[in-house]
C-alpha cells in the first residue's frame, strides 16, 4: 500500500491549508493510497545552523532534536507522496515551512538522497497573493531533493481569508481533488 504524507505548516491547526490537505488526502484514500496529515505549524523550531552532523553522522536525522523535524523526516522517509502545504504570510512560505525544508533538505540529501524519486506537491493557501511563489518555493525543495512534481487542473492554490473561507473556492477544492487523483494515479505508475 502506497503512503502520502500531508505537511501542515499554518499555525492554524484547522485553518484553510488543513482543509486543503485534508482533501487531496481523503481523495487518496478513495482511490486505494493511505494518508495522514501532520501539523507542525505554529510550533516551537529551529533553523538550519549548516553545522554539517547530519553528513558526519548519517542517522537519517538533525542534530537539532527538540522540534518537530527529525518526527517529520521519518515519515517523509516513509511516505511515497509528500505534500507541503503553507499560508502565504507576506508573500511567502510560512518560517515553518522554510525551516522544515531547509533541514530536512539537508539531511535527505547528505544521507543518500531519501526523497529521490518520490512523488511532491505543494499546496498553498492565500488571501490575495503571493501563491506562486510560494508554490514556486517548495517546488524548488522537491526538484532539488530530484523528487517528481505532480500539479493538477491549475495551480495548488486556494482563495480564503477566514478559516473554512476556502472552502467557498469551488475552483480551489476541485483543485484539491483533481491533485488526489493525479497523485494517486502517478504512484501507482511510478511504482508499477
Amino acid at each position: 500500500m502506497y503512503k502520502a504524507l500531508g505537511i501542515n505548516c499554518s499555525p492554524r491547526k484547522e485553518g484553510n491549508t488543513n482543509i486543503m490537505l485534508s482533501k487531496v488526502i481523503e481523495t487518496l484514500r478513495e482511490n486505494g493510497v493511505e494518508g495522514e496529515v501532520v501539523h507542525v505549524g505554529g510550533q516551537k523550531f529551529s533553523s538550519c545552523r549548516v553545522c554539517g552532523w547530519c553528513t558526519d553522522n548519517q542517522e537519517k536525522r538533525c542534530v537539532i532534536d527538540d522540534d518537530f523535524v527529525n518526527e517529520t523526516i521519518l515519515k517523509m522517509d516513509e511516505a511515497d507522496i509528500i505534500i507541503i502545504g503553507s499560508p502565504v504570510y507576506f508573500s511567502m512560505i510560512t518560517a515553518e515551512a522554510k525551516a522544515l525544508m531547509d533541514r530536512a533538505g539537508i539531511v535527505c540529501r547528505r544521507n543518500g538522497f531519501l526523497l529521490k524519486r518520490k512523488l511532491g506537491a505543494a499546496v498553498v493557501a492565500q488571501r490575495r497573493a503571493g501563491g506562486i511563489p510560494s508554490v514556486d518555493a517548495i517546488n524548488r525543495f522537491f526538484l532539488l531533493n530530484e523528487m517528481i512534481i505532480t500539479g493538477a487542473s491549475y495551480w495548488n492554490m486556494g482563495f480564503g481569508h477566514e478559516e473554512g473561507a476556502v472552502e467557498k473556492d469551488t475552483e480551489g477544492m476541485n483543485n484539491m481533488v483533481s491533485l488526489g487523483e493525479n497523485l494517486a494515479w502517478l504512484v501507482k505508475k511510478v511504482n508499477a
